[in-house]
């Protein structure tokens, strides 16, 4: 492989992932590379949808000093503690797969086991009772104070995040070049990218080139054919019609997600619009019946048209090929139904930065790039697949053929442990925690067979306090909190649009 030293880094393309590739390498690796490009075209859109996140971001966002109030202020942002899944399991049958911890383990065994004891007895309340984050979701509270933890993330537009983002990268150094992409040129011994060629005639040089083109990879794929594994047999929608609503009511701390017939839709609450969208199955649904689905679905003044977008589910072979990494829409995609790309974006760029080839690229650190980006990219699949196999719908035959598809042998088993057993676990690296994977398999309605006799150890007298005492203090401390649209204005409040 190549083993001249990296000094130059070519981002091609713009978006949320490109920026994020930008603040992060020129915050953290200014110091040991030369120079930091992005190149983007203004005249080629951006996806701009991926309005939901996950609590990592935060994470990320500490790393990169970036201030809350003020990022929340400039991307129009709300906070999240979860998504409603609503007619996944049945239709009129709706649950909260929440961002907080349920209920107390033991050392032998997570709280479910207890709660499934209880439930057999006659004196157990909903899963969902013992979580804090969940139930301030229900009652639209949220609140930040030293003594009170709480896991949330946000719902940000995802254009004025980026937008962001570039500010910060480029007070860092990072040149932006405006242009579009005419031809990627390569050196003709070893296959590695050298420059790019803008329809300017201007020429981008580097060592290294992150591909954040979108579903195109125009260099991953369109120039290094790396090759993409589909994945549509497990995740069958391949369409979405995205637009923006008015905001007609106050912000929720939670996305919505509603199944229909064959997809579903997401609605996503912001400070001052909706962020909606529809994904469907173009086999089971028209684009013409998308758009009129999704226009009488939503409530509020629409902001824009109905926006179609085309998506395969699957992976790129390889997201790191020769000396170009793929990341956001070009390594793969994943339909966002637990609102996971922009945390992808962001491990991605970590993980380079982590393995990153100073002194050239090696074979060794390539491969286990590519090991640990398609492993970290099947467990999320799995966790997104549970959701439409595990149902009792089958009203349409869009639900008839996800319940009763064939699933990675890795979900599979999952599935059939917690059945038996009640026994739900979290892989090394793996993002989906137990309480995860605990309250959809519940949501979705897998009741297990058994649990661990360790709670049969306690009287049904000390369970039943046990369970009450940690339902009476969550129901107090939720309480105590403002409601969600209240806390937003007195803390990061946007200026009126």
């Amino acid at each position: 492989m190549e083993t001249k030293p990296i000094k130059n880094i070519v981002i091609a393309g713009g978006g949320t992932a490109g920026w994020i590739a930008a603040v992060a390498l020129s915050k953290k690796l200014s110091g040991a590379v030369s120079s930091i490009t992005l190149v983007e075209s203004d005249d080629i859109g951006t996806v701009g949808v991926g309005e939901a996140t996950i609590p990592p971001i935060r994470v990320f966002h500490k790393l990169m000093q970036i201030d809350e109030q003020e990022f929340m202020r400039e991307t129009d942002a709300t906070f999240k503690l979860g998504i409603s899944f609503e007619g996944w399991k049945n239709i009129g049958a709706d649950y909260i797969h929440s961002f907080g911890k349920t209920g107390k383990e033991a050392w032998l065994a997570e709280f479910v086991h207890f709660w499934l004891r209880a439930k057999e007895k006659g004196f157990a309340g909903d899963f969902g009772d013992y979580c804090y984050e969940l139930q301030a979701a229900k009652q639209n509270k949220f609140g930040l104070s030293p003594g009170a933890d709480i896991n949330y993330a946000y719902h940000l537009d995802a254009t004025k995040y980026a937008k962001y983002l570039r500010k910060i990268s480029e007070s860092h150094g990072v040149k932006r070049v405006e242009g579009k992409i005419s031809s990627v040129n390569q050196d003709a011994s070893t296959g590695f990218i050298n420059s790019l060629q803008l329809d300017s005639g201007t020429l981008i040089e580097g060592d290294l080139f992150i591909d954040c083109t979108g579903f195109s990879g125009l260099l991953i794929e369109k120039t290094l054919h790396t090759g993409y594994e589909d994945w549509s047999h497990w995740l069958p929608c391949d369409s979405a019609v995205a637009m923006q609503t008015e905001l007609t009511e106050p912000a929720i701390p939670y996305t919505r997600s509603v199944a229909h017939r064959a997809g579903w839709r997401w609605k996503i609450p912001l400070q001052h619009r909706v962020g909606n969208g529809l994904v469907y199955s173009r086999q089971h649904m028209s684009d013409e019946s998308a758009r009129e689905k999704i226009l009488s679905d939503v409530n509020g003044k629409p902001l824009n048209d109905p926006r179609v977008i085309r998506f395969r589910t699957g992976c790129r072979r390889k997201n790191w090929n020769k000396n170009c990494i793929a990341l956001g829409l070009s390594s793969g995609f994943i339909e966002p139904l637990e609102s996971t790309s922009i945390h992808l974006f962001i491990m991605g760029v970590t993980r380079l930065m982590q393995m990153f080839p100073f002194a050239g690229v090696h074979d060794s650190v390539v491969e286990e790039f590519n090991t640990q980006s398609r492993k970290e990219l099947e467990m999320v699949r799995d966790f997104i697949i549970l959701h439409y196999k595990v149902t009792n719908r089958t009203d349409s035959s869009f639900w008839s053929y996800c319940k009763n598809m064939d699933v990675p042998s890795s979900l599979a088993r999952r599935i059939e442990v917690f059945q038996e057993a009640a026994l739900a676990f979290q892989r090394e690296g793996e993002l989906f925690r137990v309480d995860s994977w605990s309250q959809v398999m519940l949501g979705q309605g897998i009741m297990p067979s058994h649990y661990h006799r360790i709670a049969d150890q306690m009287s049904d007298k000390e369970l039943k306090r046990f369970l009450e005492t940690m339902k009476f203090g969550i129901d107090n401390a939720v309480d105590k909190l403002p409601l969600h649209h209240n806390f937003i204005e007195q803390y990061c409040k946007t200026k009126p649009h």
